[in-house]
């Protein structure tokens, strides 16, 4: 993940600082997810800048599973998240830790807590909790248990290690000020009971620290300098730090805060995530409409194209919003460079080349990439019979159309001129084929008259054409903030019903099975696609399209 060429940010400038007055040698970042879904586009933000300052610096960078919430913890997404971060390019140079290997750690330093009358055991309910926490504008109030002994404290949070006590009815809370104008500092909650199986830990614990207790334990543990995380823990650090010092860290690390990541057209929220899936308004959580990093994979996006989208929208504090036009226009960007080319007929007609030689084939050089001078050609058969878009026929042609209609004359693209002399239809008019006239001395668009045409299709001979399912992905949403609906509404009611449409019998050049290219393709004058993986087989090639070729985000710019 090349962040070195990166412009200095915010971020950079702490770092620095920290170097030249707390005299560091070894940067240390991570990235904690939790495993509870797949990591998204906005995941990819926050392991590109942590991953990224790791690189920089020449330091290490480790991957955390944040693992203290088994309710909705699976394997599954474990094995996810650590493909993803490898796809991006992020290798985790410092380990892969989880945070339920940091239990013990915890419960010790719990009981430490306790005795230095840092932490009390609770019998509020949550609801009574939220009552005495207060407000924005009032203090909250004492919990009437908040001085029970040391003694008690700890007998009580022995109990609930042991299992004597059913979920709610107690929690360890650190004693901090109920008075403080930061919410998160009015006695947190620090451990509750929650009897349910771990996905590492089985049923040894039934007890469980919460996220803004351990997470700074465990930065401190694995030696982070830098914990780097989005903007709504700004106000969680006071929490974050009293953690690390009232626990007596040496080198305590240092939390900074950027925003998150908000693209328009599109969900972040894990719950809306999963609610798609389980819902099934997708096919999963890798469906190409997802913004999963599964399903920009599966869609086509390639580790660069999300590297470079990440880089060039920046790092910074304030709230911001990013067109999904923009995520198009860096994918368009790196497929052009890089993307073989193909001639893909996805809605076929057959084009009869009348005066061609029946049974009589030949071969064209086609380009494979012109964006790229190096990468040479591959052969594309020709012969009498020939598919070609049926959007690029009429029988009665409008006013500036200069494709295939009867008595004009079109190029094929790399073959010859074709003059379209007659037509056939079915019963209900519908037109099923088309005939016409080659030019014989028309061989590679060059003629001795060197006439010119105004319209050059692309076609896909029916000698050898290989056929192929297309899928036609646009976003799922119609919304531009799909999270904004009227009450009694439901996010959901966004979704937009022609996200997918699916092309069978489409046609394509024989090239397309030999294995060119790395799965990536320009379809000429269809757009973007790549080969769904999870869905072809030797017997049914399955394409997914990335992007159209119009760049609607360079044309506002």
């Amino acid at each position: 993940m090349d962040v070195n060429t990166s412009p200095t940010n915010f971020i950079h400038e702490a770092i620095n600082e920290d170097i030249e007055k707390k005299g560091l040698t070894k940067i240390h970042t991570r990235f904690p997810p939790e495993p509870n879904g797949y990591l998204h586009i906005g995941s990819a933000k926050a392991i590109w800048i942590s991953a990224g300052v790791a690189q920089k610096y020449n330091g290490l960078f480790n991957l955390r599973y944040d693992d203290t919430n088994p309710v909705r913890e699976d394997d599954e997404y474990v094995r996810s998240i650590e493909e993803d971060l490898r796809w991006l390019g992020a290798e985790p140079n410092g380990g892969i830790f989880y945070g339920s290997d940091y239990f013990d750690k915890c419960y010790e330093f719990a009981i430490e807590l306790i005795k230095r009358g840092k932490a009390y055991v609770c019998d509020l309910s949550a609801d009574e909790m939220r009552e005495y926490r207060g407000t924005l504008t009032e203090p909250g109030k004492n919990s009437p248990y908040r001085d029970r002994s040391v003694e008690e404290n700890l007998d009580l949070f022995e109990r609930m290690k042991n299992g004597e006590f059913p979920d709610g009815s107690h929690t360890l809370r650190a004693k901090i000020d109920m008075a403080s104008p930061n919410m998160n500092m009015r006695d947190p909650a620090i451990y509750r009971i929650l009897h349910t199986h771990h996905h590492r830990q089985g049923d040894k614990w039934c007890i469980y620290p919460l996220y803004d207790y351990a997470h700074p334990i465990q930065d401190a543990l694995e030696g982070i300098t830098h914990s780097l995380c989005s903007i709504e823990f700004e106000n969680h650090r006071p929490l974050y730090d009293w953690v690390v010092r009232e626990i007596g860290f040496e080198n305590p690390p240092r939390q900074i805060e950027f925003s998150r990541l908000n693209v328009t057209n599109t969900v972040m929220s894990k719950r809306y995530l999963r609610q798609l899936v389980e819902e099934k308004h997708v096919d999963g959580w890798d469906d190409p409409r997802m913004p999963t990093l599964s399903g920009l994979r599966r869609r086509g996006y390639t580790p660069r194209s999300i590297r470079n989208f990440c880089e060039r929208i920046g790092v910074s504090k304030a709230y911001n919003t990013v067109d999904y036009g923009f995520l198009e226009h860096c994918i368009r960007e790196d497929l052009n460079e890089n993307a073989m080319r193909m001639m893909v007929v996805l809605r076929p007609i057959k084009l009869v080349i009348d005066n061609y030689p029946e049974g009589q084939t030949e071969t064209f050089d086609a380009q494979n990439n012109p964006a790229d001078e190096n990468s040479g050609t591959h052969k594309v058969t020709f012969s009498r019979e020939l598919y070609i878009e049926r959007e690029d026929f009429l029988a009665e042609p409008v006013k500036g159309y200069f494709r295939m209609f009867p008595g004009n004359e079109v190029r094929l693209k790399y073959a010859y001129y074709v003059t379209c002399k007659s037509f056939e239809t079915d019963e209900n008019g519908n037109v099923t084929v088309i005939h016409a006239e080659y030019d014989p001395e028309s061989r590679g668009g060059d003629t001795p008259d060197k006439r010119k045409v105004k319209g050059t299709i692309h076609w896909v001979s029916a000698h050898d054409a290989v056929d192929a399912e297309v899928r036609l992905y646009e976003n799922l949403f119609n919304a531009e903030n799909p999270g904004e609906f009227p009450e009694g509404g439901a996010f959901t009611d966004n979704i937009n019903p022609d996200s997918l449409e699916i092309l069978s019998g489409c046609k394509c050049e024989s090239a397309i099975k030999d294995g060119l290219g790395d799965g990536h393709y320009q379809f000429l004058r269809n757009g973007y696609f790549c080969l769904d993986t999870k869905l072809s087989t030797e017997e049914k090639l399955v394409f997914n399209r990335t992007v159209s070729l119009k760049d609607s985000w360079a044309k506002k710019k």
